[in-house]
């Protein structure tokens, strides 16, 4: 069960938020295509009260070694928690200069 809802908050010029409502079993998979999406900054999960769990910078997940471990302990947290909010914070390219 995924929901998708944008919220416009500025992070910057060229940035938006996205937040991803996810089931606990879902939550590792939901992470791994988000890292390996190009446009990802950050990742922020969060419980159903909106309490911080984890909270990465894509750049530095996105290095091989960093991303096992990463993905580990998300599914340990995953076992504690039945729903959880995931804030992805994205970049989009800009206008093409002419």
């Amino acid at each position: 069960m995924l929901e998708m809802n944008c919220v416009p908050i500025c992070m910057g010029l060229e940035d938006f938020v996205e937040e991803v409502q996810v089931l606990g079993r879902d939550l590792v998979g939901k992470v791994r295509e988000l890292i390996h999406e190009g446009n990802v900054q950050r990742i922020v999960v969060k419980d159903e009260h909106g309490n911080t769990f984890l909270e990465v910078p894509v750049s530095v997940a996105a290095v091989g070694v960093i991303l096992a471990p990463l993905l580990a302990a998300i599914g340990a947290i995953s076992a504690l928690v039945s729903k959880f909010t995931i804030v992805v914070i994205r970049s989009e390219p800009g206008p093409p200069e002419a």
